[in-house]
C-alpha cells in the first residue's frame, strides 16, 4: 500500500470519527436496499485484516498528545532523550516510554554517539503524515465549522 492510500484512510477515519461524535452530521438512511456495485467498490478498496491492524496501531500511536508533541519536537531534527524531556516538560522515564512505543512502530529511529542516544523521525513519511494531519485540523473551513458547533 502506498503512502497516499494510507493518508486517504487517515482522512476517512477522521471523517467517520467526526460523524460518530456529532450525530447531526450523519443523516439516517431509511432505504434498506443493498447497492451491490457500491459494495463491490468498497470490497475492492478495503484493506486486509493485517494491514488494518497495523494501520490502526499507527493511528493509535498518534492518539496520545504526548507522542504527538514528541513527534512535533523531532520535526526540528534529532534530539537526545534529555533534550526531549526538557522540551516537553516530561520526565526522562516518560519520554523513554513513549519513544519505545514509537520506535516499535517505526515512527522514530535512534543512533548512538558514545553514551548519548539521539532520536529522529524514521523517514519523510512520518513528517508527511504529521503535517497532513496538522493541515487538516488547521483548515479554515473545518475550524469555522467546529467553532460554530461548539459555540452555537
Amino acid at each position: 500500500m502506498d503512502w497516499n492510500t494510507i493518508c486517504e484512510y487517515m482522512l476517512i477515519y477522521h471523517l467517520i470519527e467526526s460523524a460518530m461524535m456529532n450525530k447531526s452530521i450523519s443523516p439516517k438512511c431509511t432505504d434498506t436496499q443493498i447497492h451491490h456495485e457500491a459494495v463491490e467498490r468498497a470490497l475492492d478498496a478495503m484493506v486486509d485484516g493485517w494491514t488494518a491492524t497495523r494501520l490502526s496501531q499507527l493511528f493509535g500511536a498518534l492518539s496520545d498528545p504526548s507522542r504527538v508533541r514528541l513527534i512535533s519536537a523531532l520535526l526540528a531534527g534529532e534530539l537526545c532523550v534529555h533534550d526531549l524531556a526538557a522540551a516537553l516538560g516530561m520526565s526522562h522515564s516518560a519520554v523513554s516510554h513513549q519513544l519505545r512505543l514509537l520506535r516499535s512502530l517505526n515512527l522514530v529511529r535512534f543512533r548512538k554517539e558514545g553514551r548519548i542516544v539521539y532520536y529522529s523521525l524514521d523517514d519523510e513519511h512520518v513528517e508527511h503524515l504529521f503535517r497532513m494531519g496538522l493541515d487538516h485540523i488547521r483548515h479554515p473551513e473545518k475550524f469555522s465549522e467546529e467553532a460554530t458547533r461548539s459555540h452555537g
